[in-house]
């Protein structure tokens, strides 16, 4: 406490001495910029930097992630963030272009801080110490909400146009890397103490929020106006309903392999969509509206959100995917010990990071000259490549190949990310800058909630044909009863796909120590060692690997064709 008390006295004397910097200055779009950067950056590597540090925080909390009781808490820390920001962040953005888009933005640097302290300091275990990160990180997305939907708009605004499309793109560099740095940093401060994952917030929140209620100023269009409350509320309950409907599918229910069949899953599905259609009725009706639909009459703006929500899907369906092939199977078969997984996965992603980081502030530079549409198309068609690509490798595959195949991968994300962010921001008014950077911040958020339930449905799905069987014979062959052996092949995938997600060998839990101390020593130590169940699964995670990536390139290929649509208005590249 000491420590960051002094960080803060420090932050607040150099402001002191520094004069601020006037909005008419030319040197304050500069400021702008490195701040909500910054904001983005840390918004989003805590979108990410939980999902490799599960296994630490289940420790720590001392909780079986693999009960099936306790599902439900690992589904919620992955998804938790990543769905309130999806709800939250156009009303945070229609709410800034009422109030300032400064204000909302610097109200969540501090929300953002302050929560990342509590969540820090969880006194709980078991159930509650879960509960417990689970509530605060949602609060805690409150405050990564505001700083997203009101980023790109304050940016938007302090720059002129023929240099928006750079600075758009250094902050969604930002913005998209952070989900990427999240897993290596993760990895990283899970291995010294899980709490640390937190910790890691708070004096770069501290010098963040300083510095932004010092820097930043109300540059752009003020438009006082009502707050949709009655569209707030039945977009904010038809969202969480139908994208936690989605997630809660690929639970198993009533004997079946997931959950589809589920009352509360399918009045969630259903129900969602009915109060997201009442929505659109309200939207199409009241004075100011939250969600200007209106807006999605100009072509150009829907082909942009468009493609936000599809490469989001499968940007998010990659990261899972990469995660359970790493943690789960190619790791453990190269000597890694299970419990060090989580680290050298995100080590091992590094050339993604790279990827992305290499091509985007050049595709968002190059994008102000050129016309954005064939930069934001071009790299999907890079990353529907790097998705081929991967179908072709083998499950147990040589590194530098998969290296470049990755780096490919984040090269068509940063070729995209800049440029589609300029299309959608040049192609509405002003006075919609932040309810558009809402909207678009809402199809990239969702996509990623959404892509747990698409692709973890597809990757379950693809393991129930071929799994049972190659566990019962694999398990038979090591001296397992039949009757044991048939029991744990017909368990649902989704706890094996949860174990190699979560760099866990399931297999001892599964046959318990009673049968294994029944079996001969040399086949126990095999059943239970690094390699017998990565070998076991690499097979049917292929098959499911092929259904998932097959669905990625096509995703990749439509959100192409999407970036190059124009405004019939304009028919310009703006």
């Amino acid at each position: 406490m000491k420590g960051l008390m002094a960080t803060d006295d420090a932050t607040k004397r150099i402001q002191r001495r520094a004069p601020r910097i006037a909005a008419d200055h030319p040197h304050y779009k500069w400021v702008a910029l490195s701040n909500t950067t910054l904001g983005m950056l840390i918004a989003t590597i805590n979108s990410s930097i939980v999902l490799i540090s599960l296994p630490a925080i289940f420790n720590g909390i001392r909780l079986d992630p693999l009960q099936p009781g306790n599902v439900s808490y690992l589904l919620w820390m992955l998804m938790g963030y990543m769905l309130v920001t999806a709800v939250l962040v156009v009303t945070l953005g229609r709410l800034g272009d009422i109030l300032g888009r400064v204000k909302i933005y610097n109200a969540g640097f501090l929300i953002f801080t302050v929560t990342s302290v509590i969540l820090s300091v969880d006194p709980l275990h078991g159930g509650g110490g879960a509960l417990w990160l689970i509530g605060w990180r949602v609060a805690q997305a409150v405050g990564g909400s505001m700083l997203m939907a009101n980023s790109a708009a304050i940016i938007t605004d302090a720059f002129p146009a023929r240099q928006r499309g750079m600075a758009l793109g250094v902050n969604m560099v930002a913005g998209i890397a952070g989900s990427f740095i999240g897993l290596v940093l993760g990895g990283l401060l899970a291995e010294w103490n899980w709490r640390s994952i937190f910790w890691v917030n708070v004096p770069i929140g501290i010098v963040g929020t300083v510095w932004a209620y010092r820097s930043l100023h109300e540059t752009g269009i003020r438009r006082p106006a009502k707050m949709d409350w009655w569209g707030n509320i039945t977009f904010a309950v038809g969202l969480t309903a139908l994208l936690a409907g989605i997630t809660y599918g690929i639970q198993p229910y009533g004997g079946h392999t997931m959950g589809w069949t589920n009352p509360w899953v399918l009045a969630g599905l259903f129900g969602g969509v009915a109060t997201l259609v009442a929505f659109c009725l309200i939207e199409n009706k009241v004075a100011e509206p939250m969600f200007p639909l209106k807006l999605f009459r100009n072509a150009a703006f829907a082909g942009g959100n468009a493609a936000t929500l599809l490469g989001s899907i499968a940007r998010g369906g990659l990261q899972f995917m990469l995660i359970i092939w790493l943690q789960g199977i190619w790791l453990p078969l190269h000597g890694y010990n299970y419990a060090d997984t989580p680290l050298w996965a995100g080590i091992y992603l590094l050339p993604l990071t790279v990827g992305f980081l290499a091509a985007g502030p050049v595709a968002g530079a190059l994008s102000d000259r050129y016309g954005a549409r064939l930069f934001a198309a071009s790299g999907f068609v890079v990353m529907a490549g790097s998705f081929a690509g991967l179908l072709l490798i083998p499950t147990d595959f040589s590194y530098w190949v998969f290296a470049l195949v990755v780096f490919l991968n984040g090269l068509g994300g940063g070729l995209f990310a800049a440029p589609n962010t300029s299309i959608i921001m040049a192609s509405v008014p002003a006075e919609s800058r932040g309810a558009a950077s809402g909207m678009r911040a809402t199809f990239q958020n969702a996509g990623m909630v959404l892509s747990i339930g698409v692709f973890f449905s597809l990757m379950v799905a693809g393991l129930a044909r071929s799994l049972p069987h190659t566990l019962s014979s694999g398990l038979t062959a090591q001296g397992v009863p039949a009757a044991n052996a048939h029991a744990v092949a017909n368990l649902p995938p989704v706890g094996t796909l949860f174990a190699a997600f979560l760099g866990y060998n399931p297999i001892q839990q599964l046959l318990g120590p009673d049968l294994l101390g029944r079996l001969p020593a040399a086949n126990a130590h095999t059943l239970t060692g690094r390699e017998f169940f990565p070998h076991l699964i690499s097979g049917p995670f292929h098959d499911g690997l092929v259904v998932v990536f097959a669905l990625a390139i096509v995703m990749s290929l439509v959100a192409a064709g999407a970036s190059l649509i124009r405004s019939r208005r304009t028919g310009t590249d703006s």
